[in-house]
This record gives structure tokens, sequence and C-alpha cells, in this order.
């Protein structure tokens, strides 16, 4: 899977109340939901991303509550893939269940900026720098949970694999 896009950089530590505020949480509408994602940390951010763009997080992303409702506000705000140093487990584990490409690369983390246009590949493990001609290595995913990924999440995988039974 290849993504394009422009960077939105934060730092360590971000939590699952700063990616979408519980006053939210009464809705699991990714549109919704997205509409309100990290407005907390920065209020116009959902105003300025476009289809495709990338988050880049320092340590820890997605730290806090087990919530669902955090990756899901992150994909229906558009944004198309988190990269970070390190992702808390929970967070990490939920992403992949709804089918949020995240890429665990400690030198793209700390090189990026806000606003440069990348390339992730998801397949290779790379994570490609436009802006400045650079390429960054990434942790790649087993292929297993690519196809997740690919599937749109965890659910949608089941499906199409045939394992839901009613």
């Amino acid at each position: 899977m290849k993504i394009r896009g422009k960077t939105w950089k934060f730092g360590d530590n971000i939590n699952t109340d700063e990616i979408i505020p519980a006053r939210y949480l009464n809705t699991f509408d990714a549109d919704e939901l997205g509409r309100h994602c990290m407005e907390d940390v920065d209020a116009e951010f959902p105003k300025k991303i476009a289809d495709g763009d990338v988050i880049v997080g320092g340590k820890n992303f997605g730290c806090g509550s087990s919530r669902e409702h955090a990756p899901i506000a992150i994909k229906g705000s558009g944004i198309s893939c988190v990269i970070a140093e390190s992702f808390a487990r929970i967070f990490y584990r939920n992403a992949i269940n709804t089918g949020l490409p995240i890429v665990v690369s400690l030198e793209a983390a700390r090189d990026l900026r806000s606003q440069e246009e990348i390339e992730v590949d998801t397949v290779a493990g790379t994570v490609r720098n436009l802006s400045r001609n650079k390429i960054y290595q990434a942790d790649r995913f087993p292929d297993f949970m690519q196809e997740i990924i690919t599937a749109g999440g965890l659910l949608n995988w089941i499906k199409k694999k045939g394992l839901f039974k009613k």
C-alpha cells in the first residue's frame, strides 16, 4: 500500500483525549468524529488538513484510554496514515482493527517537519520525504496485518475471508 500526503507534526505522548476529546464520544460516526480530530491540540486542525494527509507523532502516540474512537476519528478526518517513533500498545491494536495504517519509524518521526510531501510504502517499509529527497526505514507489518489494513479493518477482513458466521 502506498500513501501520499502532506505531514502534520505533533510531539510525544499525544493521548486519545487529545486525538478525540471525550465530549464527542457519544457517537461512532467517523465523519462526525473526524470533524473534531486533534482540535484540543490545534483548534483549526480539522479545517487545515486534506484527504490523504499524514500525522507524524513522537514517542507513545495514542497513549491514554483504550477507546477505538481515536483511530476512527483520525480516519474520519481524512488522515491516511500516522507515523511515530512508537505507539501506545492499545492504540496500535485499535488502529489495525479499524484499518488505520500506522508506521513505526524513529528516523522519520524525528526528521519530518510539518507541511512536507511524503510517500509511505507500507509493504516495503519505507517513508520517502519528497520535499527533501530523503528515505527513511520503517517497521514493516506482517502480510496478514497488511491484509487487515487493506481490507479496511479486522471486521472487513473477517468477512472477506468468509470467517464471519451468524
